[in-house]
């Protein structure tokens, strides 16, 4: 949580924080700001001290709603900073940011880096800051240990904002299913009222319809991958695909709030009005496996044994895995989940990249989604619900919907 982020930069030595970038779609100006319609900023947190955010004049109704301290640009005028910057444009930002900094009385220390921008501008800047502050030396991370362990836990608010997020997007899962269920069928090609086949470019287009109608966003978009395409995990599918009975779908949603805030993620495999056998099979034991977990959930417990145990599972069951074989293309090769918020993928983490922090603590929420994946058979499976893990030592989900793997056509 938020509190922790001074004892979290003290134990890491970091003498500050400077996030760049606008206060949207940007998690860590959104996580310190609490977000709003700031198209470009900069906010300096000096440890143990509130944090200052600097932003255009056009904007500083939007920047005092964060409740921050507001510092305008206008204050470091450009024109003479240019003058002195021999009309060197990156220079001259170079000279703002450093009397931005001495401003709220950093001098020297360590600064660790943050946000979304371009990368280029601001390696020029950087480059032209370092010799300006030369006791101050900018830090990046690799693997934060600031900012995102303090996101892994969620306050009761935080919390709320991904529960009404589950809600919206179950909503759209849910009219989904509708809508491809009340379709007519030709040579088992799903078939619009034009006569023309459904493709999963037009189901995209009414999920990113009805997102935007219940007020969320799609900016890292939908999974809605049929047939071959459902047995490689991250394939989004092909838009060009009909809409086709019989064939695994694996529908892997995962919005957030509008402007770019907290995160639900949510995935279902379908196949419509019938299943091979096979598939059947498949679909039950990525099932079992998925309850199994659950089932053994555990907090103070690391991420990662969970994810050794889904190895277990599915091996038990004659599948590769990416414990008995790392390069595994087919079988179960990916985490059993992944911690979520303002990020899509955050700490705890479950697989390759999990540390000792990766802890199952009260307040985090995670992803639970095993799957099996073989698309040489044209045929892949997910299932992933999102859990909280609540202060009373239980874990719970936040949004109820079926687990239903044949859906009925209903024309």
């Amino acid at each position: 949580m938020k509190n922790q982020i001074d004892s979290l930069m003290q134990e890491h030595q970091i003498d500050a924080l400077l996030v760049t970038g606008s206060a949207m779609h940007n998690p860590a100006m959104v996580y310190l700001t609490g977000g709003g319609h700031i198209t470009s900023a900069d906010l300096i947190k000096i440890r143990h001290k509130p944090a200052v955010l600097f932003c255009g004049v056009m904007e500083r109704d939007e920047a005092a709603k964060s409740g921050l301290e507001v510092r305008l640009f206008s204050d470091y005028p450009l024109k003479p900073l240019l003058e002195q910057a021999g009309q060197d444009y990156t220079r001259a930002l170079a000279l703002r940011y450093r009397q931005m900094l001495l401003d709220v009385g950093l001098n020297k220390g360590r600064v660790a880096l943050y946000g979304q921008v371009e990368i280029g501008p601001l390696y020029g800047i950087l480059k032209e800051l370092t010799p300006l502050l030369p006791d101050v030396e900018f830090v990046g991370f690799t693997r934060d240990p600031i900012l995102m362990p303090a996101m892994m836990t969620k306050d009761p608010q935080e919390i709320e904002r991904i529960r009404r997020m589950a809600k919206i997007t179950t909503e759209v899962v849910g009219r989904t299913a509708e809508y491809l269920t009340h379709h007519r069928v030709e040579d088992e090609v799903l078939i619009k009222p034009d006569g023309k086949p459904l493709t999963i470019a037009d189901v995209k287009s009414r999920i990113n319809l009805w997102l935007s109608e219940l007020g969320a966003e799609n900016p890292e978009g939908t999974i809605f991958a049929i047939g071959r395409d459902a047995g490689v995990p991250h394939s989004s599918g092909n838009p060009a695909d009909f809409v086709r009975l019989g064939k695994t779908i694996v529908f892997d949603i995962f919005p957030c709030e509008a402007g770019g805030g907290y995160y639900y993620d949510f995935t279902r495999t379908w196949s419509l009005g019938y299943a091979a056998d096979e598939a059947l099979e498949l679909y039950q034991q990525v099932k079992n496996v998925y309850d199994t977990i659950v089932s053994e959930l555990t907090q103070q417990t690391p991420f990662a044994q969970y994810q050794q145990r889904t190895c277990q599972l599915f091996e038990a069951l004659g599948h590769p895995t990416i414990q008995s074989d790392p390069q595994a293309q087919e079988g179960y090769i990916h985490s059993v989940g992944h911690g979520l918020g303002l990020h899509v993928h955050e700490m705890p983490f479950s697989g390759a990249v999990a540390g000792q922090q990766d802890q199952l603590v009260p307040g985090v929420v995670i992803t639970i989604e095993p799957g099996l994946y073989y698309p040489s058979r044209e045929m892949g499976f997910r299932i992933e619900d999102t859990y909280f893990a609540r202060e009373d030592g239980g874990f719970e989900r936040f949004a109820d919907y079926p687990y239903d793997f044949v859906l009925p056509m209903r024309t």
